[in-house]
């Protein structure tokens, strides 16, 4: 029997994406798919799936309390979250909640199909680089204390970014096109791309993931 998966993605984009692999894939059945929590958790209660793959970032609440609700009802669901956020806090609060498996938005959707077949038979699938932050967090955890603990990263007191600039990285942690963003704000996707430019060198990293996790530790999402 083919695994049954419920959707919930709230980005028109990802949701197209994410059915394709469902569809695609002749091991998995597309059990329906919901925009916000709300609605994802009355799809849980109505007809439980297999396979919850979740995004976090919906509009109406934050995807780990539809992860404990999807691991805690009657007929537990196993859940693959698939999201732009790839902190700490957003892995840590996720496999706390009860998730099997954390991937990043950037996978193909093959690699989506493939993750929930791995979650199927078993592991865990985690993007790479999750991976490796999670070893190095436990590494840390266990080895012992060498001297005083470093002191907490400082929080600078004013924004290094303007406010259309915050704005505009806001939506490009939701997963959002720069095409998309642009329409939304009013401008060109060659401006989106400017703009993105100039908050990578502010934030002085190289990639949309970086720049989400980096604004996130300074307290500017």
């Amino acid at each position: 029997m083919a695994t049954s998966v419920l959707i919930v993605e709230d980005e028109p984009e990802f949701l197209r994406r994410f059915t394709h692999a469902v569809l695609a894939d002749p091991e998995l059945a597309l059990a329906g798919s919901a925009g916000t929590a709300r609605g994802a958790i009355a799809m849980l209660d109505a007809a439980p799936p297999d396979v919850v793959l979740l995004d976090l970032g919906l509009p109406d609440a934050d995807g780990v309390e539809v992860i404990r609700h999807a691991v805690s009802g009657p007929r537990p669901c196993e859940v693959l979250v698939v999201s732009v956020f790839d902190d700490d806090q957003h892995v840590l609060d996720s496999i706390e909640a009860g998730a099997a498996g954390y991937l990043l938005k950037d996978a193909l959707p093959g690699s989506i199909a493939a993750g929930i077949r791995e979650l199927r038979g078993g592991g865990a699938p985690i993007s790479p680089g999750i991976a490796r932050r999670i070893l190095a967090r436990f590494r840390l955890a266990l080895s012992p204390a060498q001297g005083a603990a470093a002191p907490p990263r400082t929080v600078p007191a004013a924004s290094p970014l303007t406010e259309r600039e915050t704005e505009l990285l806001r939506l490009t942690a939701k997963g959002l096109s720069f095409d998309t963003i642009g329409q939304l704000m009013g401008i060109s996707p060659h401006t989106v791309v400017a703009h993105v430019r100039k908050i990578y060198r502010k934030l002085a990293v190289h990639s949309r993931g970086e720049a989400v996790y980096e604004a996130t530790q300074l307290g500017l999402l």
